[in-house]
């Protein structure tokens, strides 16, 4: 065994020390002894008597070297029992900070939801004592509480609407004649952004606004009076972003499907978004920058696409893939008018309106640009030659000036001689160009699509110079939105990552640059 024997035993044969337990098991299996190989049987073994005082030292507790490693080997055991605890420590810390952050988040989730269900009640019971009953529509029952009849109105019967009137008529044809006067005299204001500042423009910061597993922004408009930066997300929120303080100033959480448009209204610090829901909300700002949900306009039967308000500030515009386009009026909330189009079957994609007023652009799923008189709700010119839907529409600040969005690239249209006078094809066949921007000045075109492109806008005969090309960051190939900022001193770009990006001149150029 390499010890010395607890209970030792001798040969009679050989004279040989062995340890009692170990040689009666040899004997046992082989009958000899284990080192000469004679026959050995246990009437050949003999007892060795010894004391049981003091037991003998192990060979490892016999020298200092031996004691020393023992020494290492407890040490070293004790060091790795130790570790182990640390691990464990560590393990269980972890977990009781995941659990705390989950019973964190979660009473934040039921907090929030116990607001949204409040404000719901507090906006219904609004409703509900602001809405006229007609005495045809309530009966009386039993226990004292009204109930509604509804008529049934058949699956080809309309919504009662209130119809445009002649004072919205001729209030629309005053601001028409009144920004067509001050058009004329329009100059190129002083502070816009010169070609060789765009041509250096950079990425100046990227901000993560909208959710991580439902990424993607799809829709992005600015507020130049106060440099708030508003987008739409496919989480279904819309967020407001402080472009100065770097700071997401409101998240407005109502939606149920991905926000496809949001408009700033120019006063009254009132915010629009349109919904996948059907659905549009109608935003009013409270003075602790706080926004509340005023008005849900659900007058469309499918996606909400687009949202464009006109330049009085007091009516905006709806356009769905149900193939309708409504007028509303913002103060009310209410659909004055909603306009079929028969031979559009497919829905809109997209809208805007024109800079005057009284008209209006609508893009279209079968590829064709529509125009409208507002004030007669008429189809009065149809542009075709895009492939795919028309993903967007701006309308230049000069106001004859059209460019339009779509599978195939961007197109531009006179709209003194109703065609087109140049097309881009910017990318390939497998992809669609996604936005297009007039600067507000009307010297600047922005396209999004793979990459961000700036062009400088000539005219009808003279060329459409590109000035810069920005590439998409996101890494997912697809800049979905793009809006130029005030005197276009910075470029406000979308993707299908969470990330707001902002373009523009690196501080050191820009102090030089004014």
């Amino acid at each position: 065994s390499g010890e010395v024997p607890e209970d030792p035993v001798v040969s009679k044969k050989s004279g040989l020390l062995y340890e009692k337990r170990l040689i009666e098991r040899h004997i046992a299996d082989y009958g000899k002894c284990p080192v000469t190989g004679e026959a050995l049987t246990m009437e050949d073994i003999v007892p060795i008597k010894t004391g049981k005082n003091v037991k003998p030292r192990s060979l490892t507790a016999a020298s200092i070297p031996g004691m020393l490693g023992m020494f290492q080997n407890e040490w070293d055991a004790l060091m790795l029992s130790n570790f182990a605890l640390e691990q464990q420590l560590h393990t269980a810390r972890q977990e009781l900070s995941h659990a705390l952050y989950q019973h964190d988040a979660a009473c934040r989730v039921i907090a929030r939801l116990k607001k949204e269900r409040d404000e719901a009640r507090s906006l219904l019971t609004q409703a509900e004592r602001q809405a006229p009953l007609p005495a045809s529509a309530v009966t009386a029952v039993s226990n004292g509480k009204r109930a509604f009849e509804e008529e049934d109105m058949g699956p080809g019967a309309k919504r009662m609407r209130h119809g445009v009137s002649d004072s919205i008529i001729a209030e629309l044809t005053e601001c028409n004649a009144a920004l067509s006067q001050q058009r004329k005299k329009r100059q190129i204001p002083p502070t816009l952004a010169p070609i060789d500042a765009l041509e250096r423009y950079t990425q100046l910061s990227s901000h993560p606004l909208h959710k991580t597993n439902k990424p993607g922004i799809t829709s992005i408009d600015i507020n130049p009076s106060k440099d708030i930066v508003a987008t739409g997300g496919i989480d279904s929120n819309a967020v407001l972003f402080g472009r100065t303080s770097g700071e997401i100033l409101s998240t407005l959480s109502g939606h149920s499907k991905k926000v496809t448009s949001v408009k700033f209204v120019a006063h009254n610090d009132v915010f629009l978004s349109g919904s996948a829901d059907k659905t549009v909300r109608i935003w009013q700002g409270s003075e602790d920058g706080n926004y509340n949900c005023r008005h849900i306009l659900k007058d469309h039967t499918a996606e909400v696409q687009a949202v464009t308000v006109h330049a009085t500030n007091n009516y905006f515009v709806t356009a769905s893939l149900d193939a309708t386009w409504c007028f509303y009026d913002l103060s009310s909330g209410l659909c004055l008018t909603q306009v079929e189009d028969p031979t559009n079957s497919m829905g809109y994609t997209s809208a805007a309106f024109h800079p005057d007023g009284l008209i209006l652009g609508t893009g279209t799923i079968g590829s064709t640009v529509r125009i409208w008189d507002v004030k007669s709700r008429g189809n009065v010119a149809n542009f075709d030659g895009h492939t795919g839907a028309v993903t967007a529409i701006s309308f230049s600040e000069n106001g004859y000036f059209l460019a339009t969005a779509a599978h195939d690239g961007v197109k531009l249209w006179d709209l003194r001689k109703l065609k087109n006078f140049r097309s881009f094809e910017l990318y390939d066949q497998d992809t669609p160009t996604n936005s297009v921007d007039f600067d507000h000045s009307g010297s600047y075109l922005a396209m999004a699509g793979s990459d961000i492109r700036v062009y400088q806008v000539g005219s009808v005969k003279a060329e459409w110079n590109c000035i810069k090309t920005l590439p998409d960051l996101s890494g997912t190939g697809r800049a979905t939105c793009v809006k130029f900022g005030p005197d276009a001193r910075y470029l406000a770009v979308g993707s299908m990552d969470r990330n707001l990006r902002v373009f523009g001149l690196p501080e050191e150029d820009a102090s030089t640059e004014s």
